[in-house]
């Protein structure tokens, strides 16, 4: 994709550098972008911190599919979504009809009920209903549709027999409850159980056991919980709760971080019952407290599993070593290791991985390598997890030619290095400034069939403003946009530092304006880098510009950039500039730290 770009930096020399000028001028705002994607991401980051009035800019090239593209991708803030959803409708919807397609009302449906805000998404199924004339058949295959693209939760058919009834629809409803039935949803699940009661047959406890353990996979555990706790009523006293049911609700309460009601269970039901935990009960329990941080209780679950006589199996001692390592516990962990070989719990490749990736992130690459030697003279299996976690410490180390010679012993293995692979390469050749190194390993990484990601892209863009070579590096982003690959934060911030380290002011400033133009936050690091550049090159009133810049846009300083100006101004201004700067940034909440305070009351003396 890139070689034409990439073919320009054997051929160029490193870009020269304009000289450093204060007579800036900052670019007009450019025009829209055209691409679809890239408005979808501009809309999308616009929504996420709450720009309005951006949004404006956009009306006259609104789609249906930009529209249906944003909501989704705005999913994480449901209030948002709703929002933009609204106001498309406004502006741009006839009087009695709507803009917008079933398609994307039902996206929208999905992301209301997601975020439990089930009357919105009632008034929009019955809107769609009672104006649009959708019969609830096509609204219901249309839900069915996206419910997968939406990562939906059964309770949207809930809502849609909830909207059937409150319009007077209830033949309707009972189309939407016959076709459940039919999907086998939970919803579904509990019509069967009601029908099998209504006509006078007993469910077992296979059949219970089926409906809870579905709607603890839902996370919808409170509801498992009341039907757990009602089966014997249900059942005509016929059917109690076995170690089963209480199993799938304590996996359930671990999965949405409530161990601790999940042990509540055991000590409370199960003994009270005389149900006896068994080692899956213990090993939910104790992954449950080491996933939440609580790693003394995870420990004491352990110890009281052992002393009943228990025996941990290779997922208990796994589930210990990962949170123990990750919390900087190494040497329990390695305990635990030995521990686990002691008791004839075979060490899998995921104990592998995680020894690894637990010796190296808590400093210890050379063990790491000891290890990582040792478990492949003695044969055991290994996968591709364990590699990549030593290659990226190694490079993130400067010890690139054992990563390589590393990755030569994983293809010797029988195992084919991955995308992760290549780009932790790519990202240490370029690190060592070893630009030539790392396209050779992006060509052969692309002659494998492997698609580059924004990740491999950053890495190379990074060694290119390391190499001095923007003038590629710009070349490179042209292409990427051509290709469709979206600019991240990142990106922008690496060819900003890039234009800034070869006092390349303007571009900076350029780069500036581009990352709010697609929506991107130009953020308090990335003012800072700015205004300290321009403070050292001597244009003061172009930092105070900017400055003032940042509290115009919402962006408010920090210490540092309180630090940077006043240092410099004190060094280079006269008493009462300083003063003046210090009083404009306190009164707007920017407090210094003790060291720049001094600084400037020692003017005042």
């Amino acid at each position: 994709m890139l070689a034409p770009a990439l073919r320009l930096l054997r051929r160029s020399k490193p870009l020269h550098s304009s000289n450093p000028r204060c007579g800036l001028h900052f670019p007009p705002l450019p025009p829209l972008p055209n691409d679809d994607e890239v408005v979808v991401e501009s809309i999308s980051r616009n929504l996420r911190h709450h720009k309005w009035s951006f949004l404006q800019r956009f009306s006259p090239i609104l789609t249906d599919s930009i529209v249906r593209r944003a909501v989704l991708r705005s999913r994480g803030s449901p209030e948002s979504a709703l929002g933009f959803f609204n106001w498309v409708e406004r502006e741009k919807g006839p009087k009695n009809g709507s803009f917008l397609s079933l398609e994307t009302h039902s996206i929208m449906i999905h992301v209301l009920v997601s975020s439990r805000k089930f009357e919105e998404a009632v008034f929009l199924m019955k809107r769609l209903m009672r104006r649009d004339g959708v019969s609830v058949l096509e609204l219901l295959g249309s839900l069915d549709k996206n419910f997968r693209v939406c990562s939906s939760v059964p309770d949207v058919y809930d809502a849609l027999i909830r909207a059937c009834t409150q319009i007077g629809a209830s033949e309707d409803a009972y189309l939407v409850i016959e076709k459940l039935r039919l999907k086998e949803q939970s919803l579904g699940g509990l019509l069967v159980l009601y029908r099998m009661l209504k006509k006078g047959i007993s469910p077992n406890v296979v059949s219970f056991n089926m409906l809870v353990d579905g709607f603890c996979r839902n996370r919808e555990v409170d509801i498992a919980l009341k039907l757990m706790h009602h089966m014997s009523i249900l059942s005509g006293m016929n059917v109690e709760p076995n170690s089963i049911t209480y199993n799938s609700i304590i996996n359930g309460l671990c999965k949405v971080g409530r161990s601790t009601s999940g042990e509540e269970i055991v000590r409370e039901d199960m003994i009270g019952k005389r149900i006896l935990p068994n080692v899956r009960t213990f090993a939910t329990l104790v992954d449950g407290y080491a996933r939440e941080g609580k790693l003394e209780e995870a420990l004491r679950l352990f110890n009281e599993m052992v002393e009943k006589g228990f025996v941990p199996n290779t997922v208990v001692y796994n589930s210990l070593m990962n949170w123990l390592f990750k919390q900087g516990y190494v040497e329990e962990a390695c305990l635990l290791l030995s521990d686990m070989r002691e008791n004839h719990a075979p060490p899998d490749q995921h104990t592998h991985a995680i020894v690894v990736d637990g010796c190296c992130r808590n400093g210890l690459v050379s063990e790491a390598v000891g290890y990582h030697k040792q478990i492949r003279e003695q044969k055991f299996v290994e996968d591709v997890v364990s590699f990549n976690s030593l290659i990226n410490y190694l490079c993130k180390n400067g010890r690139i030619k054992e990563a390589n010679q590393l990755v030569g012993s994983m293809i010797a293995c029988g195992l084919t290095p991955d995308i992760f692979t290549y780009s932790t390469l790519i990202d240490g050749y370029c690190k060592e400034k070893s630009i030539d190194e790392a396209i050779c390993i992006y060509d052969g990484m692309v002659r494998e069939g492997h698609k580059p990601n924004i990740v491999t892209y950053n890495s190379i863009l990074n060694g290119l403003c390391k190499d001095g070579s923007l003038d590629v590096a710009r070349t490179v982003v042209d292409e990427l946009r051509r290709a469709g690959v979206l600019l991240d934060v990142i990106s922008y911030s690496t060819l900003f530092n890039g234009c800034l380290s070869h006092q390349m002011v303007d571009e900076a400033f350029s780069l500036c304006y581009e990352m709010r133009r697609v929506g991107i936050e130009v953020n308090t690091v990335t003012y800072n880098a700015l205004i300290n550049f321009l403070c050292k090159i001597g244009c003061f009133q172009r930092a105070k510009e900017l400055l003032k810049l940042m509290f115009d846009t919402g962006q408010l300083p920090d210490q540092i950039t309180y630090t940077i100006v006043i240092t410099a101004f004190s060094r280079n201004c006269n008493q009462n500039e300083v003063i003046e700067l210090h009083d404009f940034m306190v009164l707007r909440g920017v407090t210094p730290d003790d060291y720049t305070y001094n600084t400037v009351t020692r003017l005042l003396i």
